[in-house]
């Protein structure tokens, strides 16, 4: 194979001692690549684990290489999925240049300014690549999961990067708790912040994002809104308004799991009639929200899947991305409300990613927000897949 050829490693490890298990997962990835070493190195982990510990267990091994890499949920590769809600993992990817360049960076405060901290790590990611880099790209980002507004900190990205760029990645998780989740540059475990790699190619690098989300009615107005929080649909109680939208009745909160979505949320609609799925609930004081902000005077509809057409969207994602052909590897980020829909069947989506990838490797992780912008406006979704072929 030329010197052109992307080569990857992949490692995983559930164990107890964050050093060993990083060292671990690490050495097995590296080890894959016949003495090649590593432009970039992947890392999803537990946020179970001392993540400064199991960083620093990998970076014994991959030395000065970039590493980057998020707390999840859950990590899956080459069709086996690990989910951490009830002990440790990590798993860590580790990939040759190939014809690619790989310039890394992380800005913090994305809590208080998400458009400028998308702006800013995409001004220095794609300064770290140099000016004579190939002229395709893609942006993977990475963010602290609750923190800021996903769809701002797009809007900076958009700023630098254009329309010709794709963005791809997922916001970090952390085993379903919702207390803390990180991000990764180096050494560096960060709570509050972006880290992105511009991926400048000799080619284009397609972005897929699907979700399976099937429409249960004709799209409403949002006409009241105050963040995270919906007020009026079409001029009426917005929980109402959502109650009413389905053949089957809501299923009872679950305080444990107050982002749980269960089989129903809300379709963003794109101007191309597409829809960004946005997952919703109803609070105890019968207050909905959303995961994500959704925009005042936007065109929303009850949306509804089953765990077949979350695994037939999984399939797509993949095929749309590596329709081109020529791919070395598949990104992938899925989300954590995908896991509480397919309940004891999770483990077929890694599968059938897979099946549909054949020979070519796929990595990825749980998320509690995938990006994914291509042509469409909105570019952060819920529960849907997003890939990225290299």
């Amino acid at each position: 194979m030329g010197m052109d050829t992307l080569h990857v490693g992949i490692g995983a490890s559930v164990e107890p001692d964050a050093g060993a298990a990083g060292a671990a997962a690490a050495r097995t990835a590296t080890g894959q690549l016949g003495g090649r070493t590593p432009a970039l190195v992947i890392v999803y982990a537990s946020a179970w684990y001392q993540l400064p510990a199991l960083l620093a267990g990998v970076r014994s091994v991959t030395g000065a290489t970039a590493v980057i890499g998020a707390s999840s949920s859950g990590q899956f590769h080459d069709g086996g999925a690990t989910l951490n809600g009830t002990g440790p993992g990590v798993s860590v990817l580790a990939m040759t240049a190939g014809g690619y360049r790989f310039g890394v960076a992380s800005v913090s405060g994305l809590a208080g300014d998400p458009f400028t901290a998308g702006y800013e790590v995409t001004r220095a990611a794609r300064a770290a690549v140099g000016d004579d880099a190939p002229a395709h790209g893609a942006l993977l980002v990475l963010t602290s999961g609750q923190r800021g507004d996903p769809q701002a900190m797009l809007s900076g990205i958009y700023r630098v990067a254009g329309a010709a760029v794709g963005v791809v990645g997922g916001a970090a998780s952390d085993d379903g708790a919702h207390t803390g989740t990180f991000v990764f540059d180096g050494n560096r475990v960060l709570d509050d912040a972006v880290v992105a790699v511009w991926i400048a190619s000799p080619h284009p690098t397609p972005v897929a994002v699907a979700n399976g989300w099937r429409a249960e009615g004709l799209p409403m107005l949002v006409t009241q809104v105050d963040g995270h929080r919906i007020g009026e649909i079409a001029g009426r109680p917005a929980a109402e308004v959502f109650r009413e939208s389905f053949l089957e009745p809501l299923p009872a909160r679950d305080d444990q799991h107050p982002r749980q979505c269960a089989a129903h949320a809300f379709g963003l609609v794109e101007p191309d009639g597409t829809q960004v799925i946005r997952g919703a609930t109803i609070d105890g004081d019968g207050v909905l929200h959303t995961w994500a902000p959704v925009p005042l005077y936007s065109a929303v509809r009850a949306v509804s899947c089953a765990p077949e057409d979350l695994l037939a969207a999984a399939e797509q994602a993949a095929e749309v991305a590596l329709a081109p052909g020529g791919a070395r590897l598949l990104l992938a980020f899925g989300c954590t409300a995908r896991t509480e829909i397919l309940g004891d069947r999770c483990g077929e989506e890694a599968k059938r990613l897979q099946a549909a990838a054949g020979d070519v490797p796929t990595f990825g992780f749980y998320t509690y927000g995938e990006f994914a912008r291509t042509t469409s406006v909105a570019g952060y979704h819920n529960a849907a897949v997003a890939t990225l072929a290299l």
